[in-house]
């Protein structure tokens, strides 16, 4: 809780950066696109991105980006944007990747294992029978967790 307009003042700015800070990373992100040796966008984010397989694959030529979804979950309409997906009909299998730029992630954990849980009960309405796994970027360290 902020004790003196100044620290009310560098709380609001500190918020807005983070803000900031966080759409920008995801657009950077939402425009990258990698096919085998080709590839488009930031050359910085798509090198980190290619040194690990498994995130390569949210961002390979079968991933979706920015895609919406909407739905009820126990009476509440709900209307979501999922950073990225990848839908494999033969498999039957879906798989979600959410972007998220915080430096703690306990801070809001709880709050993107609801998120997440919502994409899952949303697509699974559409694709009853699918596998449907997620997970997070964490991108201020590159780290992949499986929720």
């Amino acid at each position: 809780m902020p004790t003196s307009p100044y620290d009310f003042i560098r709380r609001g700015r500190d918020m807005r950066f983070a803000t900031s800070a966080g759409t920008d990373m995801h657009e950077r992100l939402r425009k990258i696109a990698i096919d085998g040796a080709a590839a488009r966008g930031d050359a910085e984010l798509i090198a980190r991105i290619q040194t690990n397989a498994h995130l390569a694959e949210y961002f390979g030529p079968n991933a979706r980006t920015e895609v919406p979804v909407a739905g009820t979950i126990n009476g509440r309409f709900i209307s979501r944007r999922i950073d990225r997906i990848i839908v494999d009909t033969a498999a039957k299998t879906i798989k979600i990747l959410d972007y998220k730029t915080d430096t703690d992630r306990r801070a809001r954990r709880d709050k993107y294992k609801i998120q997440l849980q919502e994409y899952r009960d949303l697509l699974g309405a559409i694709y009853p029978g699918f596998t449907i796994s997620a997970a997070i970027l964490w991108t201020h360290d590159w780290t992949l967790e499986v929720i």
